[in-house]
């Protein structure tokens, strides 16, 4: 492989011509057959990707990641569908009610950067692992704190819970290691496909043991919960990844230069809208329909319904980037939430509710994923787990500002004014694309 990839470079570099792939051994080419390139000619960056691995690693590991990510995202669906509920029951004042969430939120934020410094100088898998620890421990607390009737302890709950979805997050990027360049975003997208089984996982996790430990409601679910992310753990165990080199160790560009790149800006800021705003809704949504009247079971199925929307387009999100570009595809996704919002204005019935959790979910799929191909855009190999945590630190921390004001503006006013808030930082995300779509150079800035 080696002699036949040197015999390319030469070639490509001598001629100044495409390549085609015609001319390259099915070994040096292979990729997942689900993430085939299109019979086009190769750059030089294509040929020569830096880790690139096997095409049978590749293909284990994106089925690995896919299938963790069905399971760690059951954490985040158990912990929106009933954490205001059971915080609206444990906390000392109604206003509290959905603090445990915001608490879950604060947490992702604040353990993205400790994240990512393990994944730099351990690898990875070892980020992984310390990650599904926390996924067991939010169930034992959570658990512990319904039994106990002990708010402070199921919001110390959430927080590991949030750890937990920390370091979920990096499965996206992490798919994207070892893969040609032209194949990342369609890697980085079909692993997130693994959410739609997560979302139909965890709303029947939730609707099959909610009353296994009566009375005390949601007890047996978070230990399953807790089973889930044990799972999860003996499927990442088996993740090969590339270590981190010396390169990576020596970080690359500073990180001020990293992060004013025009299209890193525009990235972050399209990326904290969408889940902002996705974030923002979710949480408010069950605790008004609960205060509406309606069932458990309707906020449940609603919620299981957004969060399939949230992760079913991912099978394609990466095709239809390689053919429109990232940026229309976040401009899509704007637009959907924006829909989303207006249909939740126009009636507080179930099927209003679920409209707008559905498109909701599909607009958060096409503006945070279209946002995180905008990120593979801006790094090199050797600065991607840097600007990645950067660019989830910056999402997330924005989204917790947003979880923290829901409960308040849902206790304080109602579900319209919460839909009203949304279109500021919508309006805003709108302006930064379109300044960034007007003001670009056409090429990416890290390669």
């Amino acid at each position: 492989m080696t002699a036949v990839l040197r015999h390319c470079l030469i070639t490509r570099f001598a001629q100044r011509t495409p390549m085609p792939l015609a001319k390259l051994t099915p070994a040096a080419t292979s990729a997942p057959a689900s993430l085939a390139l299109p019979r086009k000619a190769l750059n030089a960056a294509d040929i020569a990707a830096p880790g690139a691995l096997p095409a049978a690693i590749q293909r284990s590991n994106i089925a690995r990641l896919t299938l963790a990510q069905a399971l760690a995202g059951a954490n985040a669906v158990v912990v929106y569908a009933i954490g205001a509920i059971v915080g609206h029951t444990l906390a000392p004042s109604k206003m509290l009610a959905t603090l445990p969430i915001s608490i879950f939120v604060v947490g992702m934020a604040v353990c993205i950067l400790p994240s990512g410094a393990i994944a730099r100088r351990y690898g990875r898998r070892a980020s992984f692992l310390v990650g599904a620890g926390c996924g067991v421990l939010i169930g034992l607390l959570a658990a512990a704190a319904v039994l106990r009737q002990s708010f402070w302890l199921f919001c110390v709950a959430t927080f590991f819970g949030g750890a937990y979805a920390a370091v979920v997050l990096s499965f996206r990027f992490a798919a994207a290691d070892g893969v040609e360049p032209a194949l990342r975003p369609r890697a980085l997208s079909f692993v997130m496909g693994g959410g739609v089984a997560a979302g139909v996982f965890g709303s029947q996790l939730i609707s099959g043991t909610a009353d296994w430990w009566a009375p005390h409601t949601f007890v047996a679910t978070f230990l399953a919960q807790s089973v889930a992310a044990a799972l999860s753990a003996v499927v990442l165990w088996g993740v090969k990844l590339p270590m981190p080199t010396a390169a990576e160790a020596a970080q690359g560009r500073p990180l001020r230069e990293l992060a004013a790149q025009p299209t890193f800006v525009t990235a972050v800021i399209c990326g904290a809208v969408s889940y902002m705003l996705m974030n923002f809704l979710m949480t408010a949504a069950p605790l008004a329909m609960h205060l509406c009247g309606h069932p458990q079971q309707a906020s449940t199925l609603g919620l299981q319904w957004h969060v399939i929307a949230m992760y079913g387009p991912s099978f394609f999100t990466g095709r239809l980037i390689g053919r429109f570009g990232a940026r229309r595809i976040v401009l899509v996704g704007l637009v959907l939430i924006g829909a989303a919002v207006a249909i939740g204005l126009t009636g507080i019935e179930v099927a209003h509710f679920w409209l707008t959790l559905i498109l909701l979910g599909l607009g958060w799929n096409f503006g945070f994923v279209g946002a995180s191909a905008l990120v593979l855009e801006c790094h090199r190999p050797e600065e991607r787990t840097r600007v990645q945590s950067l660019n989830d630190f910056l999402v997330f921390g924005t989204m917790a500002v947003g979880s923290l004001a829901s409960g308040g503006l849902l206790a304080a006013y109602d579900w319209n004014t919460v839909l009203w808030v949304s279109c500021l930082p919508l309006a805003l995300a709108l302006l930064a694309l379109s300044r960034s779509s007007a003001t670009r150079g056409g090429q990416p800035q890290a390669r």
